[in-house]
């Protein structure tokens, strides 16, 4: 629900910034500039059966990770 209010309030403030022809205030909406994505980081992991299983192994196919901590 937050998410939602934010972006109908930045798109609000860039409605009515167009308008006035003013740049709209960013930092006070507290909306972050987009950061394109980054490739991921070289990872390699021991599986359940011993062998090492690489990340890039998985090119071009949806990863899922799940980390524990215990």
């Amino acid at each position: 629900m937050t998410h939602r209010f934010t972006v109908v309030v930045a798109t609000l403030a860039l409605l009515t910034a167009g308008s006035a022809g003013a740049a709209p205030d960013f930092a006070s909406l507290q909306v972050q500039a987009y950061q394109p994505p980054k490739p991921a980081p070289a990872l390699s992991v021991p599986s359940l059966d011993g062998r090492t299983v690489r990340l890039e192994d998985f090119r071009g196919k949806v990863v899922l990770l799940f980390f524990e901590a215990g």
